[in-house]
């Protein structure tokens, strides 16, 4: 009797085995990339009713960089941020004005508005050139000493602004970087830029998104 009871439970148990979900650090792995998001992204996927209307917008990208001395416009230093921006833009079909075109057509005074506060003067500019929305970048830094090293270090961060031809802010998103040792904050804006630019951009387009769906 005894016999046949643990045979019975042997055949039970081979049976039930294949249907059950065995534990395997592969899959637990997996799961755990998934939940992640990498560094540098964020925002839910740009959807082709929204890639559709993107491609009927006009962009100026314009950026800056807030120094002790005040804000740095002179668009002739971004070279490398603005063409890590514009890439990413025209990923989603979006039309921009190309840095010749805005250094040909857009006033130094009409650039330092959209970085003064100036909603009107800003406005003005993005209307005269034709530019449907305007995507801000502001380079921020912050020198400090690691207490651990006793050595100087520098602590780059972009605040980016997308922002409607009526002056109305459509999206934000920032990127920063961890501590260095340098001087170079231009240099160490353009790496964080290529660095990040995928997300800031798609999280900046979310919200553009968003707001079309209001």
């Amino acid at each position: 009797m005894l016999k046949k009871l643990s045979v019975a439970l042997g055949l039970a148990l081979a049976f039930a085995v294949p249907t059950a979900h065995a534990f395997s650090f592969a899959d637990e792995e997996a799961k755990d990339k998934a939940a992640v998001a990498p560094k540098g992204t964020g925002g839910p996927a740009i959807t082709a009713a929204c890639k559709e209307k993107l491609t009927k917008e006009r962009v100026m990208v314009l950026v800056a960089e807030r120094g002790n001395n005040g804000i740095n416009t002179d668009q002739g230093r971004y070279g490398m941020h603005f063409q890590g921006i514009d890439r990413r833009l025209q990923k989603y079909g979006m039309r921009t004005m190309g840095q010749e075109e805005i250094k040909k057509q857009v006033a130094q005074a009409e650039i330092d508005a959209h970085f003064r506060n100036d909603p009107d003067a800003a406005l003005q500019a993005a209307q005269k050139h034709g530019a449907s929305m305007t995507l801000r970048g502001v380079i921020s830094s912050r020198r400090a000493i690691n207490p651990m090293l006793r050595i100087p270090e520098v602590y780059i961060s972009i605040g980016f602004a997308l922002v409607g031809s009526d002056g109305r802010y459509i999206s934000e998103a920032s990127a920063s970087s961890e501590s260095y040792s340098g001087t170079d904050t231009v240099g160490m804006a353009a790496t964080l830029i290529n660095e990040q630019a995928d997300g800031v951009v798609r999280r900046l387009l979310s919200g553009y998104c968003n707001e079309m769906k209001r």
